[in-house]
């Protein structure tokens, strides 16, 4: 893909985008359970689709997506979060969604200058909630440790290069599934969504599917991947921090980075969450909920 100033989505061709896009929407208005907003915040890097649900005044809690994740992959967290909190799930930039991208993101740099871009945008100066899923967990991570001050809490849910490196396994089912992504991306997602598959069949059926559509419609993605932080980064972290991850987890070793954080940096709250892995937001809603909203200061995690 040619990086011009000019706005792009991450598709190969308008056909494509067109292809994705109404897919997209059809989920979204069969999926989404609550009314939100629905804006697009300009920044320097592009215009970046944000679904804002919950009181006005209440504290913002903004929420950030896994890899070729969307604003969509917070439909079953949705509603239990936005009872107390202002939240904002957002499209991320340089991804699949309905952001659209105007220059190139190459670091992880760039990553947190359009996360500080969106909050000034989204009017959100301080005292900010931020919780991301996978590469979501990662950025919240890096931010946290970036710009402490305009955060009152990060939560940091199975985020990947982050705690620990990734996994041989999932690099290798990774790397097979890019290579052959026909039948290595359904065994690579039923393998990583294996609760899911056990708990709701159709439901992991139709998130391959919707992966498998940003492989078949889009160009990959150019996001930076992020390095490992080290001892001294998560010993330093003083924004109050809560660290949640699936006890089938599969991108690392879920055990292990308890450990390690508990060495590292005592100040971080770890939780591990029964019955799930990397699909913890989906098939622990609840109980993923309620660990937030219990972290965060409230007691209902329910939807």
């Amino acid at each position: 893909m040619s990086h011009t100033s000019a706005p792009f989505y991450p598709f190969r061709s308008a056909e494509a985008r067109d292809t994705y896009l109404a897919y997209y929407d059809a989920r979204a208005a069969r999926e989404w359970p609550i009314a939100s907003e629905e804006r697009m915040a300009p920044t320097s890097y592009g215009k970046t689709f944000v679904r804002i649900s919950g009181p006005a005044g209440a504290p913002p809690l903004v929420l950030l997506p896994g890899g070729l994740g969307t604003s969509l992959m917070w439909s079953p967290n949705i509603q239990g979060l936005s009872k107390e909190y202002r939240t904002f799930a957002v499209d991320q930039i340089a991804e699949h969604g309905r952001s659209i991208s105007a220059k190139p993101v190459r670091t992880i740099e760039d990553v947190l200058n359009w996360l500080n871009e969106l909050f000034d945008v989204l009017g959100l100066e301080n005292g900010i909630n931020l919780a991301g899923v996978s590469y979501g967990g990662a950025t919240t991570a890096r931010y946290a440790t970036r710009y402490p001050e305009r955060l009152d809490s990060a939560i940091l849910i199975a985020p990947a290069m982050t705690v620990l490196r990734l996994t041989g396994r999932f690099l290798g089912q990774m790397i097979w599934a890019m290579l052959k992504p026909g039948p290595g991306l359904p065994r690579l997602f039923r393998w990583i969504f294996a609760d899911l598959g056990r708990k709701d069949p159709q439901k992991l059926e139709e998130t391959i599917e919707f992966i498998s559509l940003c492989f078949r419609t889009g160009v990959r993605g150019e996001l930076p991947i992020p390095k490992v932080l080290t001892d001294e980064e998560l010993g330093g972290l003083r924004v109050r921090t809560l660290f949640l991850a699936g006890e089938h987890e599969t991108v690392f070793d879920p055990v292990k980075a308890v450990r390690r954080l508990r060495r590292v940096a005592p100040q971080i709250a770890t939780e591990i969450i029964p019955g799930a892995g990397h699909d913890l937001t989906i098939v622990q809603a609840e109980a993923v909920n309620r660990s937030i909203l219990e972290f965060l200061g409230h007691s209902d995690g329910k939807d």
